[in-house]
């Protein structure tokens, strides 16, 4: 069934194009976006726009439009902004909606990240190619390649990560990964692993960042008697768990719950937070902007 709705996403949005733009704000940046649009007949179907500062910040836009034969156009529309944004000192990306984004997802032992995301994929809610899943254990594989996802198990610890994730970055080279979903997977990646792929790698932390950073939040949030726990889902940077934000979520909790119960609520939330914060990525919806990132 998940077969036929991609399908049929792909058919509906063969036309359908998206443009992120970040640039130093001054006047006459939409009017020329929205020309240049125009006169390749294009419709804008969204538009939403946001200013650090309108003098001296930095402006950011992302625009949906429908183009009559994009997939012929595109190529020749890229080469032609080239001017607009070499005139405006553009950091810009085109993408075309037919192109389904390639995802590989990391996962461990515990499975509710990935479950979330494997059903939002079936249901036709979360459009991307799940090309394969990697993990560090064999409990993910029954339920991955009962949907003919290829399932990778290669065995990790801090002894041989660069050797593990040698054969990770092969992988992901061969399936042409566009995105990098870490499910809960309990390892820390090198920094040769990161900046191999800056801002396409989403994690999901279990706490509410900034606080309770690393291992053990949940034993350490019941330590503090909190009364709200929550979870962040972050581009990861060799900060550890310091990235750029994307969506976080909270729910409360009270003196009556313990460690096991804080963790059961907590896995709610983190899958929620995990899978919006995949599908906003895959709409093409987010710019990172220092250590922030605008979610249009």
């Amino acid at each position: 069934m998940y077969k036929n709705q991609i399908e049929h996403f792909q058919e509906k949005n063969q036309n359908r194009g998206r443009l992120l733009v970040s640039c130093p704000d001054q006047p006459g940046i939409v009017s020329a976006i929205s020309t240049f649009l125009f006169e390749h007949n294009a419709n804008i179907i969204e538009s939403s726009q946001y200013s650090t500062n309108p003098e001296g910040g930095t402006f950011f836009i992302r625009i949906e439009f429908e183009c009559p034969n994009l997939k012929d156009k595109a190529q020749k529309m890229e080469v032609q902004f080239n001017q607009i944004a070499e005139k405006f000192s553009m950091d810009w990306n085109f993408t075309h909606v037919y192109n389904l984004k390639k995802v590989a997802i990391f996962v461990s032992k515990e499975l509710h990240c990935l479950l979330e995301l494997l059903w939002e994929w079936q249901s036709g809610d979360l459009m991307a190619d799940i090309s394969l899943v990697v993990s560090n254990h064999e409990e993910a594989r029954e339920v991955v390649e009962s949907l003919n996802i290829p399932f990778y198990h290669i065995p990790a610890n801090k002894d041989i990560r660069e050797q593990v994730e040698d054969q990770q970055l092969q992988l992901l080279k061969e399936h042409d990964i566009d995105l990098i979903i870490l499910a809960r997977y309990m390892q820390i990646l090198t920094p040769k692993f990161v900046s191999a792929n800056p801002n396409k790698i989403i994690n999901i932390h279990h706490s509410f960042l900034p606080a309770f950073v690393g291992a053990r939040p949940y034993e350490r949030a019941y330590g503090r008697g909190v009364k709200l726990i929550g979870a962040t889902s972050h581009y990861v940077t060799n900060d550890l768990d310091e990235g750029p934000i994307i969506e976080q979520d909270i729910s409360r909790v009270d003196h009556r719950d313990n460690v096991d119960s804080l963790k059961k609520i907590g896995r709610n939330v983190e899958r929620s937070v995990l899978a919006r914060a995949v599908k906003w990525h895959l709409e093409d919806r987010i710019l990172v902007h220092e250590n922030k990132t605008i979610v249009f």
